[in-house]
Formats: C-alpha cells, sequence, structure tokens
C-alpha cells in the first residue's frame, strides 16, 4: 500500500529558517526575512562579529597546529599540486585535451594518463583499488579525519554494468568494514551507477507529469513522500509521457533491490551509505530510489541512508522542508548531505535550450545564504533530536559559521554532525574543524585512472574558481614549509 502524505501548498511554520545560523541561542531571530517562495529577494550574509568566529570556535591561522600531523614531503607534494590547479589557463587546457581526439592516439593517451597519475590523480583521489583507498583512509586517519569511501564510476545504460557497479559498491563497503571503527564514515554511491540513465529519465519524467496532474496514475510508486516543491523546475518534461513498459518496470525493480542489497550491506556493515546528487533531469528518480530507501532503512533514531541536497538549485530550501517535515510525521529519521552543486554548467545551458531561466540561483551569494540557511535548520533539526547532516563545504565562512552555530546549541561533539571536504582540497578548513573538535571526513574517490576522468573533470569545472580565487591553503602551506625549513636551518 503507498503511503500518502499530503504536502502544505504554502510553508506556514518556517522557525527554523528564520534563524540565522550565528545566532547566539536557539531563541534569538535573526535579522533576515521570513523566506517568501512567490517574491525573489536578495539574500544577504550578515557578517558575523569577530569574536563568534575567533580562535574560540574556529582557528585557521595556526599553521603549524594545522599542519602538525602532515609530514613534510606530503606538504610539499600538496602545495605543489595546488599552485598548478590554481593556474586557470592550464585547468582549461588540461579540460581541452582530455576531452579532444588525441586521447584517441596511443602514445598522447599515455603520455596524458602518466601525467594525469603522478599529479592531479595522486593528489584528489585515494587510489586504484578498494585495498588502496583503505591504506589512504588510515593515513587520514592518523591525521584526525575520517574517510568517506566513494567508488568513483559514472552513469551508465547498461544493465550488465550496473550489476558490476554494484558488486563494486558492496566491496567498498566490507572495505570500510575492515577499518578501525569510525575511521570511514560513509559509502557514497551514484544511482546511476546502478539504475539505466535512461529508465532515470523516464521515471523522472513521470513523475514531474505527476506533480503538474496529481490525477496522472503511477502504479510502480510505492509511496507519496514530496519529492518536488511549488517552484521546482518541470520544464524537462513539456509533453505527457507514455506509461512505463513491463520491461522497463521490471528494470526499476531489479534497480530498486540492487540498492536494497547495497543499503542491507550497510547495515550490517554499520557504515553509512550517502546517495550523490546528479542532474536535475534525472533527480526526481534519483531522490525517489533514495527515499524508498531511507523510509524502508533508516530504523532506531540512527539515519543509514543519506541523500544529498544541492543549495545551488532554488528550489532546495523548501524541498529540505517538506522533506524532514515529512519524515518526522512518518516517524523516520532523515539525514541529508549539504552541497552547493557540481552541474551548474550543464544545468544552465539545458535550461536556456528550452527557453526557460536556469533552476540555480541567479548569483553566489544566493547560493551562499541557501546552503547557510539550510545548515542552520539541519543544526536546529539535531539539536531538537531529530535529523542528520553531513555540512560539505569548502566554503571557510560557511565553516566558520556552522561551527559557531553547532556550538552554541551544545551539538559539537554529535554522532549526528559531520563537516566534509574533497580530498586534497580546503585541508586548513578540515584540520581547523578537527582541532576545534568537530568530526570531519574527506571525500575520497578511487578507481582505475582512466575510469575516474570523468571525476576530475567536474571536479575541475566545479572547482576552478575556488582553486584559484582561494589562495589560504597554499598560503598556509608556504608558511609552514619556510618554518620548517628555518626550525632545521637552525638545528
Amino acid at each position: 500500500m503507498a503511503i500518502r502524505f499530503q504536502a502544505p501548498k504554502l510553508l506556514k511554520n518556517l522557525r527554523y529558517f528564520t534563524r540565522a545560523l550565528n545566532s547566539a541561542s536557539t531563541t534569538s531571530i535573526s535579522a533576515v526575512s521570513p523566506l517568501n517562495f512567490d517574491e525573489k529577494p536578495e539574500p544577504t550574509i550578515e557578517k558575523p562579529a569577530a569574536n563568534r568566529l575567533g580562535s574560540s570556535v574556529l582557528d585557521i591561522n595556526d599553521h603549524e597546529k594545522l599542519f602538525s600531523l602532515l609530514s613534510t614531503t606530503k606538504l610539499i607534494r600538496a602545495a605543489a599540486n595546488l599552485h598548478l590547479a590554481a593556474v586557470e589557463p592550464l585547468v582549461d587546457f588540461g579540460i581541452w585535451v582530455m576531452n579532444s581526439r588525441l586521447m584517441d592516439i596511443d602514445l598522447a593517451r599515455e603520455v596524458v594518463m602518466c601525467t594525469v597519475r603522478h599529479s592531479f590523480y595522486e593528489h584528489f583521489c585515494a587510489g586504484e583499488s578498494a585495498a588502496e583507498a583503505t591504506d589512504c583512509v588510515r593515513r587520514v586517519n592518523d591525521a584526525g579525519l575520517r574517510g568517506m569511501l566513494v567508488y568513483a564510476v559514472e552513469h551508465t545504460d547498461d544493465v550488465s554494468e550496473c550489476e558490476q557497479n554494484l558488486q563494486g559498491f558492496l566491496q567498498t563497503v566490507q572495505s570500510a568494514k575492515s577499518l578501525p571503527p569510525e575511521s570511514a564514515s560513509f559509502v557514497i554511491a551514484k544511482i546511476s551507477a546502478i539504475c539505466p540513465m535512461s529508465l532515470l529519465q523516464r521515471v523522472s519524467d513521470l513523475l514531474r507529469w505527476q506533480q503538474r496532474d496529481p490525477s496522472f496514475n503511477l502504479p510502480w510508486k510505492l509511496n507519496n513522500f514530496p519529492l518536488f516543491s511549488d517552484c521546482s523546475p518541470l520544464y524537462h518534461t513539456l509533453q505527457k509521457p507514455e506509461p512505463l513498459t513491463l520491461q522497463e518496470e521490471n528494470e526499476l525493480q531489479s534497480a530498486q533491490q540492487r540498492l536494497q542489497k547495497l543499503c542491507q550491506e550497510c547495515l550490517e556493515a554499520n557504515v553509512p551509505l550517502t546517495v550523490d546528487a546528479e542532474d536535475t533531469f534525472v533527480q526526481p528518480a534519483i531522490d525517489y530510489l533514495t527515499y524508498n530507501a531511507a523510509l524502508s532503512n533508516n530504523k532506531a533514531g540512527k539515519p543509514i541512508v543519506y541523500n544529498t541536497l544541492q543549495a545551488y538549485l532554488k528550489d532546495a530550501k523548501e524541498r529540505l522542508f517538506l522533506a524532514t517535515e515529512a519524515a518526522e510525521k512518518m516517524g523516520v529519521p532523515m539525514g541529508f548531505k549539504l552541497v552547493r552543486g557540481a552541474y551548474m554548467s550543464s544545468e544552465s545551458k539545458l535550461a536556456a535550450s528550452l527557453g526557460f531561466d536556469s533552476p540555480i540561483h541567479n548569483s553566489i551569494q544566493e547560493t551562499h545564504a541557501c546552503y547557510n540557511d539550510c545548515a542552520s535548520y539541519m543544526l536546529e533539526k539535531i539539536a531538537d533530536g531529530a535529523g542528520a547532516v553531513v555540512l560539505a563545504t569548502h566554503n571557510v565562512e560557511s565553516g566558520q559559521l556552522a561551527a559557531a552555530k553547532a556550538t552554541d546549541l551544545g551539538i559539537k561533539g554529535d554522532q549526528k554532525l559531520e563537516f566534509a571536504q574533497l580530498y586534497g582540497m580546503a585541508e586548513a578548513l578540515s584540520y581547523g574543524l578537527r582541532n576545534a573538535g568537530f568530526q570531519v571526513s574527506k571525500y575520497m574517490p578511487f578507481g582505475p585512472v582512466d575510469k575516474i576522468i570523468p571525476y576530475l573533470l567536474r571536479r575541475a569545472e566545479e572547482n576552478r574558481g575556488f582553486l584559484s580565487a582561494s589562495s589560504l591553503d597554499r598560503q598556509l602551506m608556504r608558511k609552514e614549509l619556510m618554518r620548517r625549513v628555518n626550525a632545521a636551518a637552525v638545528m
């Protein structure tokens, strides 16, 4: 029997969203206006007072303390790779080469792959195999951080590849289980790796049409957990789609069974599973499958299945509110990973090609404000005993604000709160949060170099602005290396 949840047409209770991320207590009211989803005001991020974000909460300026557990060799390599990644023309050239026909020439491909392997791959990836990845997690754990194991396969339309990818995810869970307790915080999976991409698009089209027309019957749909808000983009589906064929329904059931098998493996290993977000044209189906798995497996107050929310989307806050409220009414603990988003270029191009506005916020300030509001909302939920969150951010201000808010709420050491950054990036923020007493994980992709190239390309595109504009890590690493050189000279 389908589980029914009646989503409200208007959000009348937004008390969590109206509290500033840096509010001094759970009863204070922020200077930010209550949300109005009909209008689109320009959000502002209130600058916190210096003492609120000073060394008493998060210190990211003491380079000696930040990098005390890192060897000089690792510091040198990290500084060199970050310096190269900060040169935008070099990154642009690398992206062009990787997407060019040069990769079809054996000698050129060999040179490119060797260069990538010994530079960006070694810096941003945890290894080629699960065994290498677990060794990398141990090294990260020795430095006081945890690892999120990411078997970095991309989407497929081949059912046999879906089965192969599932085996890779299952092996990843076993690798996480073999590590010391708590050193592996999560296993990460992409639904498009275990469910054919074309099927995800078909299911998403049908779900979007039902959002337009609630009388549209979907006999395979297991529940009415909210997937959309009133402002969610529906332009991907402009015509009424045909129902799923019997074969497609069988393939959907097979995909659900693959996901359930993975969830069961995570339950037995006591390692949570986080499902990554993808493009909006398939995200409704991904949300549908992920929430189904969460409703079935999240028990006893501890989420085992986390969904990912991209804060650069205009409907992100409302969808987060609807999902958490629905889960609470059903008595199901719900976990989320909050990110800013990784598909900005493709999302804007698709919307423009169809004659619609981009689903992404109009400015980076709006994205920052949305992320901070969502983070504040989830921190309040944790303080109230509901929900769990992974705050995945490279933005120092967001990290500082969330750390101050969590400290005020008394949830600094709560097991349901985790900060996360990509492996090889935002080291100062990661170690600053660790030194402040928070749980911090590194997102650690692994896999053969040729298969992980799409991941590296996407990260290069997504983070080009971050790598070129944020010199904090490079400055602090340079200062720490100079300190060590001077100390060695004195000796």
